[in-house]
């Protein structure tokens, strides 16, 4: 496996985490302060939105890596 294979699996892993993190919610990582901040500046809904857009940015990139 190379090492461009390696990175295009944890960026797909991390997009996946991403995506739960937003869906879920979960109450430690969604009190945190650096998400408290995109909530004041973007509201809940902005803030699950940029989420899943993060996340597809990096279900993006995986594939490209993989791809590579």
């Amino acid at each position: 496996m190379n090492v461009w294979a390696l990175l295009g699996i944890l960026a797909l892993l991390y997009a996946v985490m991403v995506f739960v993190i937003a869906a879920k919610k979960p109450e430690k990582i969604w009190n945190m302060k650096k998400i408290e901040g995109f909530k004041k500046v973007l509201g809940e809904k902005g803030t699950v939105i940029f989420f899943y857009i993060w996340g597809a940015a990096f279900v993006v990139l995986g594939v490209w890596l993989l791809m590579k």
